[in-house]
């Protein structure tokens, strides 16, 4: 019986291997059937995108234009008052009345400050009384004089008598002489109690309040007033541009700008009013003085502002943006837009450089398009799709020059 049981049991357990290797050799066949259906879908796509064009880069140009090109100095100045008096009481006395507010504009004349005049006036008054006897003696004496004169004539009196009272008219009229500088004296002491503005100006904070007693000529004083208009601006340039200055002014009034720390805000506009007439050896630079109207107070005494001196003109030059320049290890270069859609890479030669814009001396010809932003996707032969830069809300001469070194590129 048991030798009939495993008879039975080894061709079952046969039977079962071989579906078994069927079943795997057909999920083999499955999967190998698949997977190449899957790499070939995936070369299909790879060839399908290769055979497309690559993407444009998006890139802004801009014209290369040939315009004028003013070439300017730059430095850094300080706003300096055309006049400053510090206002002081030339008497002694207690002040009445302070009629100025604190930092009030004041025209040439006005009354700034009073001090009691009524010691000086009692001065004036005695001087006055004291001319007037003077006179009346010196009248009285000068007719004593007259009848010794005549009695001298008949013998009746001596010539001792009459070079006497001679001597007499003499030192009353002295005396009087005295009298009239004594009264021109409290005269100007009294005029000034009322303390006046010499200038048209600014007044300082003031020092001394009514009531408070103030010496004559006493320090500090008690305002200080400035002149706003005209006003000063000093500033300095390098010493290599002495001869590029003095050129400048033998031909002419030299204008200069005044700028807020933007560089590119005009504050006021004058002219060059005078230049040092030695270098300073420490800092190698050369001073400069320039005055300017000041009607809108743009200008403040103090106040720090940016130079810019005109010193010439590039006429005709080839400019571009300043993004349009590029630095390459092989030296400056730009993007070219041609006429194909690609950007080219092309090596160029800049000049001067300043308010955006630069000159291009070698490599560049006006009506070229040049790429100014996007240059970091771009290589050479790339398609781009090219935007125009937009354009100035206001268009304004272009300038050069380096801020603050005076340098002309």
């Amino acid at each position: 019986m048991k030798t009939s049981k495993n008879s039975q049991g080894k061709p079952r357990r046969r039977a079962g291997g071989i579906v078994l290797l069927v079943a795997l050799v057909l999920l083999g066949g499955g999967y190998g059937l698949w997977r190449n259906h899957v790499d070939a879908t995936v070369k299909a796509e790879q060839a399908a995108k290769s055979s497309q064009p690559a993407p444009k880069v998006p890139v802004t140009v801009a014209n290369v234009q040939k315009s004028d090109f003013a070439l300017y100095l730059y430095g850094l100045g300080t706003v300096t008052p055309l006049n400053s008096v510090t206002i002081s009481s030339r008497v002694t006395g207690v002040v009445i009345q302070v009629p100025v507010k604190q930092g009030q504009m004041v025209r040439q004349g006005d009354l700034l400050a009073e001090i009691d005049p009524a010691p000086y006036q009692a001065a004036l008054d005695q001087a006055k009384a004291r001319h007037a006897q003077d006179e009346a003696t010196l009248k009285n004496a000068q007719g004593v004089l007259n009848r010794l004169s005549t009695l001298l004539q008949k013998t009746f009196e001596t010539q001792q008598d009459v070079d006497n009272q001679q001597a007499v008219v003499n030192s009353t009229a002295a005396e009087i002489e005295g009298d009239k500088a004594a009264i021109e004296s409290a005269q100007l002491n009294l005029d000034w109690t009322r303390i006046t503005s010499p200038l048209t100006g600014k007044t300082s904070f003031r020092t001394i309040d009514p009531g408070n007693i103030v010496q004559a000529n006493q320090s500090p004083g008690l305002f200080t007033v400035v002149q706003l208009q005209p006003i000063y601006v000093s500033f300095t340039e390098p010493q290599e541009q002495i001869s590029a200055i003095n050129k400048t002014s033998a031909a002419g009034p030299v204008s200069i700008d005044a700028l807020g720390p933007d560089m590119k805000t005009v504050l006021a506009t004058g002219k060059l009013e005078a230049v040092q007439n030695q270098v300073d050896q420490a800092s190698g630079t050369i001073s400069l003085k320039a005055t300017f109207e000041n009607q809108d107070n743009a200008l403040w005494p103090g106040m720090s502002v940016n130079t810019r001196m005109r010193i010439g003109m590039l006429p005709q030059a080839v400019v571009v943006p300043d993004e349009a320049v590029q630095h390459g290890p092989d030296g400056l270069f730009a993007y070219v837009v041609g006429d194909d859609g690609k950007a080219h890479r092309q090596a160029i030669e800049a000049g001067p450089s300043d308010g955006g814009n630069t000159v291009v001396t070698n490599g560049l010809n006006p009506g070229q398009r040049v790429v100014v932003a996007g240059q970091y996707r771009v290589v050479d032969g790339s398609s781009v799709d090219a935007k125009p830069a937009p354009q100035p809300e206001s268009g304004g001469q272009i300038h050069t020059g380096t801020a603050q070194a005076g340098s002309t590129g």
